[in-house]
């Protein structure tokens, strides 16, 4: 028996896609920025390099996010969402509103961090 209802499932999916089209969105208007810069002396350089790096890392976090987005998408279809990828427990329908990609359990989750540490 799935732990996730229906209508729980479909919220989560929902939230999903809004979250997904809205980063779609905010991509197209950060790729539209002039990434190239020029200024007459060295601080508008500087400054502009400073913005263009900016942009990119927001954009490199933004691409890796909708992978995972779209990841979790996929997990609905095949009716693998909401199961820790770790040790098989269901994740709460709370943690999941929370944090919609979430693919670990929050004690797998925990474990994981203090690992990287």
């Amino acid at each position: 028996m799935q732990h996730l209802k229906p209508q729980e499932i479909e919220e989560l999916k929902r939230i999903l896609l809004e979250w997904r089209d809205r980063l779609i969105q905010e991509t197209r208007e950060n790729v539209g920025e002039n990434l190239s810069f020029s200024g007459s002396d060295e601080i508008e350089r500087a400054e502009a390099e400073t913005e263009r790096i900016l942009t990119l890392r927001t954009l490199d976090r933004d691409r890796k996010l909708l992978k995972k987005i779209e990841y979790t998408l996929q997990k609905i279809e095949y009716g693998t969402y909401g199961i820790c990828e770790s040790c098989g427990v269901e994740i709460p329908f709370k943690r999941l509103v929370a944090r919609p990609v979430a693919s670990l359990c929050i004690e797998c989750k925990e474990k994981q961090e203090e690992d990287e540490e």
